[in-house]
Parts: C-alpha cells; sequence; structure tokens
C-alpha cells in the first residue's frame, strides 16, 4: 500500500522535524566543491543543520540574477545574509574588484557565512560582520521560533515576537548610514543594491537608510513578512515608492525570474513574498 506508506512517512519526518525545531544543538558545515561555466570550480560551506532540506550550492542562475542589478566592481550590501546563500552569488556578479558587506547577528548561522567569504577570495571579495542593523545602535535580544536558530530577528524587549528560543548573550546593531560613513566612504558612490530580510523589520532599515536611497539609488531587495498588517504593508510600499521606485513582485532570485509589477493595492495579495525595487529609471538602462 504505497499511499499508505507514504503517509506513514511524513508523518514521521514531521514528527522528527518538530524535534528537532524544539532541540538546542549547534551544526556543524561542510565544504563542497562546484563546478560554473565562466568561474571554473569554486567552493561553499553548507551548514548541515537537518532543517535545511536542501543543502545550498551556488548556481548559475543566482549569479546572473545579481548581474541584473550591478555590474563588476559595485558595492553591495546583504542585510540578514544568514549562511551566506545571497552573499556569494552577489559577490560572483561584481568580482574580486567589487565589495559584499555581509551582515547577520546570529553567531549559529555566521560562522558558516564567515566561512563562505573566506573561500574563492581569487573570485569574491566579501567583508562579513556579526552585526544587526538597526535605525538605533546599541545592544538588543535576538530571538528564534527554533531551537537551531535558523531563522530569528532582533528585539528591544526579552520577550520577542519572533520566537520564545533566545540566544544568552545580548547581540549588537549598528545604523547603516553612520557606519558605511565611518568605514566605507569611498566604496558608497558605487552602492548599487541593497538586500534586506530581517524577519519583518525591513520597513525600519528602509526608513533608516533615507538618504542613501535618494542620494545613490540602489536597486533595494526585500521581503514581505507573513506577518505584518495590511497597514504596515502600505506602508512598506509608500516608503520606498515615494523616493523614486518601481516596486516588483518575484518568486525567486534567479535569472529570468518574471517581474511583476506591483501597485499599492497589491501589497495583501501574497502572504509572505519577495520585492526587488528598481528606480524609475532602471529600465531605460537596460
Amino acid at each position: 500500500m504505497p499511499m499508505f506508506d507514504n503517509l506513514v512517512n511524513y508523518i514521521k519526518r514531521k514528527i522528527e522535524r518538530r524535534k528537532i525545531k524544539r532541540t538546542r544543538r549547534e551544526y556543524d558545515y561542510q565544504v563542497v566543491s562546484v563546478t560554473l561555466p565562466e568561474y571554473g570550480q569554486i567552493e561553499v560551506a553548507q551548514w548541515l543543520n537537518p532543517l535545511l532540506e536542501t543543502p545550498y550550492v551556488v548556481k548559475l542562475s543566482d549569479i546572473n540574477f545579481y548581474k541584473e542589478f550591478t555590474k563588476k566592481g559595485d558595492f553591495v550590501i546583504d542585510i540578514g545574509a544568514h549562511m551566506g546563500d545571497t552573499t556569494m552569488p552577489m559577490a560572483f556578479a561584481v568580482g574580486k574588484t567589487g565589495l559584499v558587506l555581509a551582515f547577520d547577528p546570529n553567531p549559529l548561522v555566521f560562522k558558516i557565512l564567515d566561512k563562505n567569504a573566506s573561500l574563492n577570495k581569487d573570485k569574491t571579495n566579501i567583508e562579513p560582520y556579526r552585526l544587526a542593523i538597526a535605525t538605533n545602535e546599541g545592544d538588543y535580544f535576538y530571538n528564534s521560533s527554533e531551537a537551531t536558530f535558523s531563522n530569528g530577528g532582533i528585539s528591544a524587549v526579552e520577550d520577542s515576537p519572533h520566537g520564545k528560543y533566545g540566544l544568552k548573550e545580548k547581540i549588537k546593531a549598528v545604523n547603516l548610514e553612520r557606519f558605511l560613513a565611518d568605514k566605507y566612504k569611498d566604496r558608497v558612490p558605487k552602492l548599487s543594491l541593497i538586500k534586506i530580510d530581517t524577519e519583518g523589520l525591513d520597513i525600519e532599515i528602509i526608513k533608516s537608510i533615507e538618504t542613501l536611497l535618494a542620494t545613490y539609488k540602489p536597486t533595494v531587495i526585500f521581503e514581505c513578512f507573513k506577518r505584518l498588517p495590511a497597514r504596515e504593508r502600505y506602508d512598506l510600499y509608500d516608503s520606498i515608492q515615494k523616493k523614486g521606485y518601481n516596486l516588483y513582485y518575484i518568486e525567486k532570485f534567479e535569472a529570468d525570474t518574471p517581474k511583476v509589477l506591483l501597485k499599492r493595492e497589491n501589497m495583501t495579495d501574497w502572504k509572505h513574498f519577495d520585492v526587488v525595487a528598481t528606480p524609475f529609471k532602471w529600465r531605460e538602462g537596460k
């Protein structure tokens, strides 16, 4: 009875995943090699967290996606970089002469991000920081809905909406505009892309980088988090659209992914989705 067996196996997997989510454990990584056209052999550190069902490898379609918004030598910022699964293709897109800053405050995923930043040095240039980005600098609580901390977010209060599992130590947050002015003043004029994935705090970050957006007009990739109420979704849309951007719905970060132009009322059409925001003149330059 194949159908019955499949159901039993599905239930077993679901029970096992629930157990993993509730068990505190730090998972290691493995480094694998893949070969890509144009780039040859590259290395990737894969996090061995069993909740990640498909180990990440860099694909050519990932790199080509970011090439739509960047060029060699550009400056790119990845906020909520996790283990580097978006950072790495960004770095290959802008090359050795470019630079990707990768921010993630979660120490359990940062060790994977840090390892990925150390690989492929002949082809990429990544500088990782175990920091969160926020309007107000300081120390924050970090919580997750999973004991493995494969996701999570920061909060000023210990009773966080991000989940019941909290890190023992607080994490540090910096204001991005001040951080860049202090450390990367010469790179900022080449800023072409900012990606934000911060479990619902994207709107706060977008509002905190208004000067960057107004001055340099980088493409901005962010998520509309599943728990955002309608009024916050509209605020998210307004905050970036009024700065001279078109917003597009996308399903994945791969080359040739359709980009569906969003209107304000579309922000409630999906529960959780990703957005690419490009300056009004972006299409004219393509």
